[in-house]
């Protein structure tokens, strides 16, 4: 049981993280807009995870998390125009996904109240992250696409 089930989550995570947009796809050819998109994949239907609510923190240098932006995926499980390249310099984020209400709304009981994603942008230049998070009422995976959009 558990050998059919890891094996169709791990083929829908390849899906998911096959399927990200390019940075010029959605947008033109250009990231100012979309430095930051997030595309979430519920594990169980095996379709986008929309609408779910989510929040970007970015951490200071004494260590406090400050909320920098706030959104809701569409039904297609993705989000655009998050943050702004103004708004999204080197640092250390978190992107906090509200699974609850998400799978409340589902009818499902979720495990945890919150997915959390610490991730550190910008380390070696100026880069577009695509976050992807593949979601069950009871666990959560994710990975993250990142592409130099400059050359």
């Amino acid at each position: 049981m558990l050998k059919p089930l890891s094996c169709g989550l791990l083929a829908s995570f390849v899906l998911l993280c096959n399927t990200a947009p390019t940075p010029t796809e959605r947008h033109g050819g250009s990231d100012v807009k979309c430095p930051l998109t997030v595309k979430i994949l519920d594990a169980v239907k095996g379709t986008p995870a929309g609408p779910m609510p989510l929040k970007v923190f970015r951490k200071g240098a004494d260590g406090v998390w400050t909320q920098i932006a706030t959104g809701i995926t569409e039904n297609d499980g993705e989000i655009h125009n998050l943050i702004t390249e103004e708004e999204f310099p080197a640092g250390v984020y978190r992107v906090e996904f509200d699974t609850k209400t998400y799978w409340k709304n589902e009818g499902s009981t979720s495990f945890h109240e919150v997915a959390d994603v610490v991730f550190e942008a910008h380390s070696e230049g100026h880069r577009h992250y695509t976050l992807a998070l593949l979601l069950s009422p009871f666990s959560f995976t994710t990975t993250a696409v990142i592409s130099d959009v400059h050359h």
